[in-house]
């Protein structure tokens, strides 16, 4: 969650990693993707997989956040980029 609340914050250009199952409690971090696999070192070291790019969360979240009428929570914005990972991304 506390990636979620900061995502203007990071690089465009770099990834989030989260531990399974992905929800807002989960372990994560922001690294810059490698060119030769799917996830860093440091972020397979600790179990995480690769979750979305900053620039998708930012464009997702800023989109359905203009389609609404009152701003969501940070749970449930974490919650709509999770179901946008699983069943969208």
């Amino acid at each position: 969650m506390d990636i979620v609340g900061r995502l203007p914050e990071f690089d465009e250009k770099d990834t989030i990693y989260v531990s399974e199952p992905w929800t807002e409690d989960s372990d994560a971090m922001v690294a810059t993707g490698p060119q030769d696999a799917l996830v860093p070192a440091e972020a397979a070291k600790e179990g995480l997989t690769y979750f979305l790019e900053i620039h998708i969360a930012i464009e997702v979240t800023e989109g359905w956040v203009a389609s609404l009428k009152e701003k969501p929570s940070l749970s449930a914005i974490c919650e709509r980029l999770v179901y946008y990972a699983i069943y969208d991304a």
